[in-house]
């Protein structure tokens, strides 16, 4: 279904983007190839969506990864234990070049977990990019070794496309201590069976804007696991993910990203999947730069 998206931000082959006019405050969207869901096979060069230096949400715990519990308001939001994998040694032989494969982040961000090292996604359950790269993320979280955790950040920068409420309903759902249960499903929401997407997955484009799902909508959705919808709502609008939200925003800022999926590793070092040559370039750098940390290189 989602080949037939004629625009945004996944390829099967080639980079593609969706841009942000700087000068009026309207999103974009640039020519791009067909999305690709994350039940496909993922592709060789990775897309991403681009847009302005805002918005952000820490995003949920993927399968098989402990559920991420709420944070205090302004803090970023949790991070995921990763399974135990051997830590591999730091071997510098050139192949990854600082300013084309990935990039320094200056001033260097604080981190939420003091001694472990932070692998962080920027994402949006809204981003079709995102929902390509979300299988390669998994494998991602699974590669850690046990000095590092896996993070999420949930972008709003698209509010063309509705990310805003993507964003708000991660944090309710996190404030909830819903996401380790919920976060492969919400992509499956938007993008299989269509319950809270965004676009028309039956033909092509956005749904009218009078269509868009809300978070009353979320709501119903996380209601399968177990929370009363006007709690979820309650909690959503609160004062604690208004909090959230704003903070991420700035740290998302402050990270320097402006398209998804992003990685970010320990606050110091960003790249995207384009940048560092495909799906599964991405695995490798993110490894190589959790051992260069290790290593205080």
């Amino acid at each position: 279904m989602l080949k037939r998206l004629p625009f945004l931000c996944a390829a099967l082959l080639a980079l593609a983007a969706c841009s942000h006019d700087s000068n009026s405050g309207n999103a974009a969207p640039q020519a791009a190839p067909a999305a690709t869901s994350s039940a496909e096979a993922a592709p060789a060069s990775p897309a991403s969506s681009t847009a302005p230096a805002t918005a952000g949400s820490a995003a949920p715990a993927s399968a098989g990864t402990a559920a991420a519990a709420a944070t205090a308001p302004g803090e970023p939001a949790p991070a995921v234990a990763a399974p135990a994998v051997a830590a591999a040694p730091f071997v510098d032989n050139g192949k990854w070049v600082e300013g084309k494969h990935y990039f320094l982040i200056d001033p260097a961000q604080p981190t939420s977990h003091p001694g472990k090292i932070e692998v962080t996604e920027v994402f949006s359950y809204g981003c079709p990019a995102c929902n390509g790269f979300h299988s390669t993320v998994e494998q991602i979280a699974s590669s850690l070794p046990p000095n590092a955790v896996m993070n999420y950040l949930a972008a709003s920068f698209r509010p063309d496309e509705n990310w805003p409420m993507y964003q708000r309903a991660f944090y309710a759902a996190q404030a909830l201590d819903l996401v380790g249960k919920t976060h492969d499903a919400m992509y499956d929401a938007v993008w299989k069976s269509g319950e809270l997407s965004t676009y028309n997955l039956k033909a092509s484009g956005l749904k009218p804007r009078s269509a868009w799902p809300t978070i009353e909508d979320a709501a119903k959705f996380y209601a399968k696991y177990g929370v009363d919808p006007k709690e979820f709502v309650g909690v959503a609008n609160s004062f604690t993910v208004n909090t959230k939200m704003k903070r991420a925003d700035d740290l998302m800022k402050a990270y320097g990203v402006d398209s998804t999926p992003t990685m970010i590793v320990n606050g110091k070092y960003r790249f995207t999947a384009s940048s560092a040559g495909g799906y599964a370039q991405s695995i490798e750098l993110t490894q190589w730069l959790v051992a260069k940390e290790a290593a205080g290189k």
